[in-house]
């Protein structure tokens, strides 16, 4: 579920979110639940195992637009027992206030936005809280959800090494069952990108970029939160089960402006569908033919393959090879190029056996390069 409003566009993002519009909320959660229908009646009779509500803000929307969602979703698929159901939220002391409300929903876990615990970096990166404030709305946040994850950006200018150990080491401190820590990424067309052009700011390079994600694997090793995905780090049992669900490519629906989902009619199959980015060309178009879809197009066998691989390989417990060839049916020697499964096996990047086929430690953390090394 994509709400796409902000108060503020931080100057990394590269989101589909937008600041300023006025936003009628019956009027969006009418579409929202209209949207539910339409996919609902593309498949229907499916178990729900998660919502997400992602942005944008999904803590600027009313909560009674939550608890209609949820309603409505129950209504029109399964959902299961259990469903984990997340909410995106930004840790300032309006949104926090909001907590208990959401809860009331049928919220269940909660990811708060922080990116820094100093108020320096937080003002670089443009975020409208302090950390005294994301401190505070983790203790908010806690006597409402007892699922709860936060959010880190590390690799900033002038961050080094001993830094961010010091940054991650009072995160985890502070850390409930799940936290996830992003090195930033200069986006094209971001306010970062033209300082990066200018000068202005300067990323750490390659080396000292490595130096701080082996920081991070080692401090949140030792603290009980290993990696279960590149950025995603969680106590035993504690993942995310809806990113689990992209990473293990699993079918989804996406709801609302900008939103993607992939849905698939049969187990070899698979349809790809993006919504309208626009807020209010997804709004006019759902109310005019019940949906905001602007492309649904089948996907073929070989970019499923892809797809699953590149989603899996992100993973530590790696790509089921049963399921692949079930999803895609094609072998694992069709989808990679000849002879770079072994060559990257020799080369420790890779581990592959007739069940599953996995990314090492040093293979994930060079994932981006080692990709185009191996997929067709």
């Amino acid at each position: 579920m994509h709400w796409p409003f902000c108060l503020a566009k931080c100057p990394y993002c590269d989101f589909n979110s937008h600041v300023g519009e006025e936003v009628d909320d019956l009027r969006w959660r009418h579409a929202l639940c209209a949207e539910i229908d339409y996919f609902a009646a593309s498949v229907p009779r499916r178990s729900v195992g998660s919502i997400f509500f992602g942005g944008g803000t999904p803590s600027l929307m009313a909560p009674e637009t939550v608890a209609a969602v949820i309603d409505h979703v129950a209504k029109v698929w399964r959902l299961d027992r259990g469903a984990e159901i997340t909410l995106e939220a930004n840790p300032t002391s309006v949104e926090a206030e909001r907590f208990a409300a959401y809860r009331d929903a049928g919220v269940n876990r909660l990811s708060l936005g922080v990116q820094a615990l100093d108020d320096e970096a937080l003002a670089f990166l443009g975020r409208q809280h302090s950390a005294t404030e994301a401190r505070t709305a983790l203790d908010t946040a806690r006597r409402s959800f007892a699922r709860l994850s936060f959010d880190l950006i590390y690799a900033r200018p002038g961050q080094g090494g001993a830094d961010w150990r010091r940054e991650l080491t009072a995160a985890l401190d502070i850390a409930g069952e799940h936290i996830s820590l992003y090195q930033l990424t200069i986006e094209k067309g971001t306010p970062f990108h033209a300082r990066r052009l200018s000068g202005e700011i300067n990323p750490p390079g390659e080396a000292l970029a490595a130096e701080l994600y082996e920081i991070t694997q080692e401090l949140t090793a030792a603290a009980g939160y290993p990696a279960y995905e590149i950025s995603n780090h969680a106590r035993r049992g504690k993942a995310c089960r809806h990113n689990l669900s992209y990473w293990r490519y699993e079918d989804f629906a996406g709801i609302g402006p900008g939103a993607h989902g992939r849905l698939s009619t049969a187990p070899a199959s698979g349809w790809a569908m993006r919504q309208h980015a626009k807020p209010e060309t997804w709004l006019n178009a759902v109310e005019r033919n019940r949906h905001g879809c602007a492309e649904a197009r089948p996907i073929s066998a070989g970019e499923r393959a892809q797809e699953m691989l590149m989603m899996g390989l992100r993973l530590d417990e790696g790509v089921d090879l049963r399921r692949f060839v079930a999803r895609t049916a094609l072998t694992l020697g069709e989808a990679t190029r000849p002879g770079a499964l072994e060559r990257l096996s020799a080369g420790g990047f890779l581990v592959h056996s007739e069940e599953t086929l996995r990314a090492t430690e040093k293979g994930r953390a060079v994932l981006n390069s080692l990709l185009p090394e191996l997929l067709v």
